[in-house]
């Protein structure tokens, strides 16, 4: 009897320290390794390691629309992506007419701005309007890049007719435009920009300001927009501050996602942001108030309690 006791309590002991050694593994979709998605999200992901135990895999992907579909399919449980493709998820519009309303995810919290950031090696293109008749890269074909261009185009009185487009990504484009294959590109992401960084430093490339009229009939429009400036200095030969329009950067989580792992994600993330602007520049962005305002989508329970432990109230499904 003994010996068959002692059996029990060795493997209630094993058992014991089995479930003690369990923790949540997630995958993050990022974005190409030339943005600022894949960096910033492999900062958050050591963050939550460290913080709550939760191991994140960051893996690159083709950003935003990709991302949501990832989570959808089951193969991310956590993305990084534009406010105005998640609204284009949640509606089931534009990008995602195709497949329709998705209701797989919850958001976490807004992150940063993601500069619309028009780059030109061309001394003659000085306004989105000397894009007519050019070779501009607008992003892959139903992406959220895509769909910024089209707003930005059509509030300067241009059509996608109207230039002649290209269809390629961050990196693609800062290639095809040091090899005077195109003579713009769009971009969206936190700024600076790897790719528009590289670009900056070995070539003559400049952002194009869009502003004046072109972004107050974009915002009236679309007022997801928000003006934002490029400080001067961002990029090397920038000597003024570049204004242009932005969206934002959100980390949104699957629904499968229980609310206690949210919830430590949240406070692993709003809980350290000194440690997480010390890795990345981008984190001095990060607020709970520019985390909870502007959302077009709803929060996970799990981030909203958190939220609710400092003060503000967000909206949950």
């Amino acid at each position: 009897m003994k010996r068959i006791l002692a059996i029990v309590l060795a493997l209630a002991m094993v058992f014991v320290l089995a479930a003690c050694g369990e923790s949540t593994t997630m995958t993050m979709g990022t974005g190409g390794t030339a943005g600022t998605y894949y960096g910033y999200g492999g900062i958050l992901g050591n963050q939550i390691k460290t913080s709550s135990g939760i191991t994140v895999n960051v893996v690159s992907t083709d950003g935003s629309k990709a991302n949501i579909l990832g989570i959808e399919a089951g193969n991310y449980q956590l993305g990084t992506v534009q406010s105005d493709v998640m609204a284009y998820a949640y509606e089931g519009s534009r990008s995602f007419e195709k497949e329709g309303k998705i209701d797989s995810f919850r958001v976490i919290g807004g992150l940063y701005a993601e500069a619309v950031q028009l780059i030109t090696m061309d001394p003659a293109i000085k306004s989105v309007a000397d894009l007519a008749g050019k070779k501009v890269s607008i992003g892959a074909a139903g992406s959220g890049v895509y769909f910024n261009a089209i707003d930005i185009l059509g509030a300067a009185d241009l059509k996608e007719s109207d230039i002649q487009p290209q269809y390629q990504s961050f990196a693609d484009s800062a290639d095809a435009l040091k090899d005077g294959k195109i003579d713009a590109a769009f971009i969206v992401a936190g700024a600076p920009t790897p790719a528009i960084q590289e670009l900056c430093t070995t070539a003559k490339a400049y952002l194009v300001p869009i502003d004046g009229a072109v972004a107050e009939t974009l915002m009236k429009n679309s007022p997801y927009y928000t003006t934002y400036k490029i400080p001067a200095g961002t990029y090397d030969g920038q000597a003024e501050d570049v204004t242009t329009v932005t969206v934002k950067a959100t980390l949104i989580v699957s629904t499968s996602a229980s609310e206690d792992d949210v919830y430590n994600i949240t406070k692993s993330i709003f809980d350290n942001i000194d440690t997480i602007t010390s890795a990345h520049a981008k984190g001095a962005e990060l607020s709970i108030e520019n985390a909870t305002s502007g959302m077009t989508a709803p929060f996970h329970a799990g981030a909203a309690k958190y939220y609710a432990e400092k003060g503000f109230t967000v909206e949950t499904k």
